[in-house]
């Protein structure tokens, strides 16, 4: 393994790499992963990365798991980055890529953290591990937890579709619903109580708690660059709830500059939606990522971006400043247009999470942020298999008729 420390992001107190370090244990704050750089590119280069299989598992070399032994896949991560020439054409730019994530095995970018984390608490030895999340990370994680044949209790609110729940359950997740009581996601509350006092290890969808899972996300920005040549987009475009994918993605560009695999590295966009969007207050606001308030009352129909508190803002919004990016929210009208789109013009079936950086290029064209001879990629993360529901609501109810000619003429004529 390669990690060299862990350092806290809050306190900067730096420690040795050992079993079960989930937090600082200075500050309790999060930790963030330094790798030894320099014995890394002794042992890679991109000659023999393009040698080796596609997947998350390519980049072993800058992953924190010590032996492949513990490494638990379902053959996550390996995406197709697509040309996108109709909406590109429909939008009057010169080249617009997308990463499509809905082609992991539950469907959703999560496979790709989620495979990280479950690894490393087989690694620690876990007999078990637990979830604070409904949606696609929690189902990540009882998928992989099934594979790797450990415990899986995930914690959902009280109100999660039972679509969800249902997918949760037939992995065998032993499956909470968490009603509000006092201040604080309820869901978050019971997750840390199982991981205090039963000391099963934790996965949330963020980073604060886990410093290892998130490390999965910085896979997709090694293959963007891969698939483009070792070169860069101009911009990508990056849904966003708590801000953890975008500091993953942030992560990896970073990386791969450090090694000099590319040069520069494109300017990141969090998109949001304006229905719990405080990682984008904070970011326009200028305000201290640890002072971000809580979103207040959160209503959208991108249920997978509905994080009321940005956990990873801190490490989140420094990327977007790094990198001379930019932070946007988007309207639910806006997001389910972009998800009509992507499906029409260019036959992804997207959530509305996953249609989310769409919905946000489109507003930043319109406000001349990025310009149409840009190059951009649009990361779409989760299937719209996750969110039929929303889907049914956007199409009309199909004709009804007869084995017979003249109707089936009265259509054809008239579609």
């Amino acid at each position: 393994m390669f990690v060299e420390t862990l350092k806290c992001v809050k306190c900067g107190h730096e420690h040795a790499p050992e079993k079960n370090l989930y937090v600082c244990k200075s500050c309790g704050g999060k930790l963030d992963i330094v790798y030894d750089y320099d014995a890394i590119s002794k042992k890679l280069s991109k000659r023999e990365l393009e040698k080796r299989r596609p997947g998350v598992w390519k980049y072993f070399e800058l992953l924190p798991i010590v032996n492949r032994k513990n490494i638990v896949t379902l053959d996550e991560g390996g995406t197709p980055l697509l040309e996108a020439k109709n909406l590109a054409q429909k939008l009057g730019m010169k080249r617009l890529l997308l990463k499509d994530e809905t082609r992991n095995p539950t469907a959703s970018f999560k496979d790709r953290p989620m495979s990280v984390g479950v690894s490393k608490a087989v690694e620690f030895g876990a007999k078990a591990v637990t979830v604070a999340s409904s949606g696609n990370a929690a189902i990540a994680v009882a998928a992989y937890s099934a594979k790797a044949a450990i415990g899986c209790y995930a914690f959902v609110p009280a109100g999660a579709p039972a679509a969800k729940v249902a997918q949760l359950s037939i992995y065998g997740a032993r499956v909470f619903k968490a009603k509000e009581k006092g201040v604080g996601d309820p869901t978050y509350k019971l997750m840390r109580m199982v991981w205090e006092h039963y000391g099963f290890s934790p996965l949330p969808s963020c980073g604060v708690f886990n410093p290892y899972q998130p490390e999965g996300s910085k896979t997709m920005s090694y293959e963007i660059c891969e698939q483009l040549g070792w070169q860069v987009p101009d911009w990508v475009m990056v849904p966003t709830g708590a801000g953890t994918l975008l500091s993953g993605n942030a992560k990896g560009y970073f990386e791969f500059e450090q090694l000099g695999f590319i040069k520069g590295v494109p300017r990141l966009v969090s998109i949001q939606s304006e229905g719990c969007a405080p990682l984008v207050q904070g970011f326009k606001k200028n305000i201290c990522p640890d002072e971000i308030p809580t979103w207040q009352n959160p209503k959208t129909c991108a249920g997978g971006l509905v994080d009321p508190f940005p956990w990873d803002a801190s490490t989140a919004i420094p990327a977007i400043k790094r990198s001379k990016g930019t932070a946007e929210t988007v309207s639910d009208a806006e997001i389910l247009e972009a998800e009509k789109l992507l499906a029409k013009h260019e036959g992804i079936f997207a959530e509305p999470s996953g249609a989310a950086g769409l919905a946000g290029l489109k507003k930043l064209l319109g406000a001349g942020v990025v310009d149409r001879s840009d190059v951009v990629v649009v990361e779409v993360t989760g299937s719209g298999l996750k969110d039929v529901n929303v889907a049914i609501s956007l199409v009309a109810e199909p004709p009804t008729i007869e084995p017979e000619l003249k109707q089936l003429e009265k259509l054809v004529r008239t579609a």
